[in-house]
């Protein structure tokens, strides 16, 4: 029987203020309606209940109306990329999504149950959340490491008729893109002028890249750990693969830095660093985002002397890149409307909504609203649920 060593006894976890507010976990299930009397008793339970479970049965589209499926999203990881902790297991992951399924109840109003899988085969994760899914009415996948994420991701939107959003590709997505596009919008220029380098092809480097493709961006180059993608290499996986045909139109070879002299963007998402001097030989009104938590890629103090505007992932520094922006709304959106999927039309749309929320106030150091702007989360809400039923997706 392991024995916790008095350094790290559970009083001394408590003098940390972290470790505080976590005992006992961040969430509950309440009921929202009373159990008064054995006639209360008697319409939530048993016999009551039969009557419901049985037209259910008859329509199974009912389960919308009479239960709570259609507010509720499955929060879904197998801990193998949890924040920048990387693979540290269920368990562990666990906090990480408690803390998810609060921020989509804070800041959209939707219920959602932390489900972290003790399994990491493809095939096991896949099953296990289509098994879960009658439960649910929709499905966040979150902190699966690259590229197995792709895979599950794709299969489960095509095994599922309810919203699957891997949050790590996309919600980073939505939110690089309305920032990117108020930056160029407060230097004088659109989507189709900038040449933009992003450092990272994991799972959010490849959600950015394609949704700036989606957008219009002139040009985009992208990098791994060996170097900016292109045909020529014979290294990559399918997804990077398929990323090379799209992108560098340009035909850059070669390293990040590299890349960078002449560019107008540079999007970091690796973890990596990015010296002073490839900042410098970029583009006059250059736009740096050095997304890596905790450590960007450039201290931004630095990157601000060369660019014009600067934005992070972190919240003590200006213009953080957070998730927070996109997820609440989007699937607010696409559970007010019972849609099928999450369209990249949907997510474009929420990227708009985002970035028309700063509209005329915007400012090199406020590109993108803060998390806490009470306008943000409807704005998402009402262009998603727009764009679902534009694209055809709705159910309602």
């Amino acid at each position: 029987m392991a024995v916790t060593p008095a350094s790290t006894s559970l009083d001394s976890f408590d003098l940390d203020p972290a470790f505080a507010l976590h005992r006992g976990g961040k969430l509950e299930v309440r009921s929202t309606i009373p159990v008064r009397n054995k006639d209360d008793l008697s319409l939530a339970y048993t016999p009551g209940v039969a009557r419901v479970c049985s037209a259910i049965a008859d329509s199974p589209e009912l389960v919308n109306d009479y239960t709570w499926v259609s507010n509720v999203v499955a929060v879904v990881s197998d801990g193998t990329a949890v924040l920048g902790l990387g693979d540290i297991g269920p368990a562990a992951a666990m906090p990480v999504m408690e803390g998810k399924a609060l921020l989509f109840k804070e800041f959209g109003g939707v219920d959602a149950v932390p489900i972290c899988l003790a399994c990491t085969d493809v095939d096991a994760l896949v099953e296990t959340v289509v098994r879960l899914a009658p439960s649910f009415g929709g499905i966040n996948l979150e902190d699966i490491s690259a590229p197995r994420c792709f895979e599950v991701e794709d299969r489960l939107r095509d095994l599922l008729d309810i919203p699957v959003f891997h949050d790590d590709q996309h919600g980073t997505a939505i939110v690089a893109l309305a920032a990117l596009k108020n930056a160029a919008r407060i230097t004088g220029r659109s989507l189709s002028d900038l040449r933009a380098v992003v450092a990272g092809a994991g799972a959010s480097g490849v959600a950015v890249s394609r949704i700036l493709l989606e957008a219009g961006i002139g040009d985009i180059a992208v990098a791994d750990s060996k170097g900016l993608l292109h045909l020529g290499r014979t290294d990559l996986n399918p997804v990077k693969a398929a990323l090379a045909r799209d992108t560098n139109k340009g035909g850059h070879t070669g390293s990040t830095e590299s890349a960078l002299a002449g560019a107008d963007v540079f999007i970091g998402l690796s973890g990596s660093t990015v010296a002073e001097e490839a900042i410098a030989s970029m583009a006059p009104d250059s736009i740096v985002f050095a997304l890596s938590n905790p450590t960007p890629e450039i201290d931004p103090a630095v990157a601000r002397r060369h660019a014009s505007v600067v934005a992070t992932g972190r919240s003590d520094y200006p213009n953080q890149i957070n998730n927070v922006l996109a997820f609440p709304g989007v699937f607010r959106g696409a559970l007010d409307v019972r849609a099928r999927t999450i369209t990249e039309n949907m997510k474009v749309a929420a990227a708009d909504a985002l970035a028309d929320v700063v509209a005329d106030d915007l400012t090199p150091d406020y590109i993108i609203p803060s998390p806490f702007d009470a306008r943000v989360a409807p704005a998402v809400t009402a262009a998603v649920a727009a764009q679902a039923q534009i694209d055809g997706v709705s159910r309602i």
